[in-house]
């Protein structure tokens, strides 16, 4: 690594106490709302606008990253979702709720500028590795999360604080206000800044339109934007970076499709309660905790990142298939752990392989927008899911494995055509 260990530990936990806090919320957003009288469409549209907020905003975070450091835009991002929690937690009807979510979403830029933090401080042969962490973070998250949601809104531990159950949602929300502001904390007190130049050091490489500045230099609506998705980078297969980029897209995609799909199928096709289908969910983590986490690290010592992003590409959509053909709720889950197997092997080696792409200079803008695509991917995959499901209930499954099997074409591509 180019930096101490230190450095990678410190950035695991900025980002893992922020999911933790995400982890909370996300999961009582549908029941808080339904006490404003909140449709099953607006419910859908509260996790919409989180995720096209994302879209428009962390390429916008990732390049701001890029030019005054990867310490402000951390603090500003946790600083601001311990606001949006508190807002959250004070939220009286629908509207304000919805604007908890906006605010949340559009200061999401922790964490792709936690996976260029993670760039920075990692050689290329250890980049996979520093990958890994943080997706182990997010396992830990959603495992952690939803059971302190679960602990904070029980009515035993309401009454044990002498709290009204009829404001419990209040207590998740700024107890996740306290996680972030720790995470603001921990950025502050010992995350070291890995951007060391002034905005006028480097010329930037695109060109942009007249009256593209600032902020809006890196954002979706820009022309710049587009350009830097879409230039032929130093590598032989000509726009790796976008292909790559597409490929986060239909991981998030494929994910996000289960949101909707997948409860449906416990429920109405293999009779599974909702608790059980949480229970499955937490398998998924484990799983990914463990590969992302620990193994991930040995893994890469005896194959390169190049192969296991193939293997991962071949195993998930392996492993999302086979759900729909389970004869039994046993049988269920180990199709799902196939599947977060092979999203764990997937996931770290593909950002790996997307900062790598990227000039060292703009590690910010690239992650920025690699998280906005894939936010746009989990605006779309919902809906995708729920509208399959409404065919044939197998749909969902087989056709989104069919779209997240591209991956293997460009697995292969740069299996045969780059350097091991």
């Amino acid at each position: 690594m180019k930096k101490g260990s230190s450095a990678l530990l410190t950035i695991f936990l900025v980002i893992l106490v922020d999911l933790i806090g995400f982890g909370i919320i996300l999961p009582l957003i549908p029941y808080y709302a339904s006490t404003f009288h909140a449709t099953p469409i607006a419910i859908g549209f509260l996790f919409s606008i989180y995720s096209l907020a994302q879209l428009i905003f962390s390429p916008i975070w990732g390049g701001l990253s890029d030019r005054i450091g990867r310490r402000p835009i951390m603090m500003i991002s946790t600083l601001g979702a311990a606001v949006a929690y508190v807002v959250f937690a004070l939220s009286n009807n629908l509207p304000m709720l919805f604007f908890s979510r906006l605010l949340a979403g559009i200061m999401g830029g922790n964490i792709s500028t936690g996976y260029a933090y993670v760039a920075d401080i990692t050689s290329h042969e250890d980049r996979a590795k520093g990958m890994g962490l943080i997706g182990a973070a997010f396992g830990i998250g959603f495992v952690l999360g939803p059971a302190l949601a679960t602990i904070l809104i029980h009515p035993r531990f309401l009454s044990f604080l002498n709290l009204d159950t009829a404001h419990k949602y209040m207590l998740p929300g700024f107890f996740a206000c306290a996680l972030s502001v720790l995470s603001f904390i921990l950025v502050l007190t010992k995350l070291k800044e890995t951007v060391h130049h002034t905005l006028h050091e480097e010329e930037e490489p695109i060109a942009y339109e007249q009256g593209e500045t600032g902020l809006f230099k890196s954002s979706i609506f820009s022309k710049g934007f587009w350009q830097f998705l879409l230039q032929k980078q130093s590598s032989i297969i000509p726009h790796l970076f976008l292909l790559l980029v597409g490929c986060a897209f239909l991981n998030s995609f494929a994910q996000s499709s289960l949101y909707s799909a997948f409860p449906l199928y416990c429920k109405n096709i293999m009779n599974i309660s909702a608790g059980h289908v949480g229970t499955l969910y937490v398998y998924m983590g484990v799983v990914a905790v463990i590969i992302q986490g620990v193994l991930i690290r040995i893994i890469t010592r005896w194959l390169s990142e190049k192969k296991v992003f193939l293997i991962g590409s071949i195993i998930m959509p392996i492993g999302l298939a086979a759900v729909a053909f389970m004869p039994s709720k046993g049988w269920l889950a180990f199709s799902l752990c196939v599947m977060s197997l092979g999203a764990s092997l997937y996931g770290p080696t593909l950002n790996s392989l997307i900062s790598k792409e990227a000039d060292p200079s703009q590690l910010g803008r690239a992650m920025g927008i690699s998280q906005g695509i894939s936010a746009l991917a989990r605006v779309l995959g919902p809906a995708w899911g729920g509208f399959l499901f409404g065919i044939q209930y197998r749909l969902p499954f087989l056709l989104t494995a069919g779209l997240l099997s591209f991956a293997i074409i460009v697995g292969v591509s740069i299996q045969s055509k780059l350097d091991v």
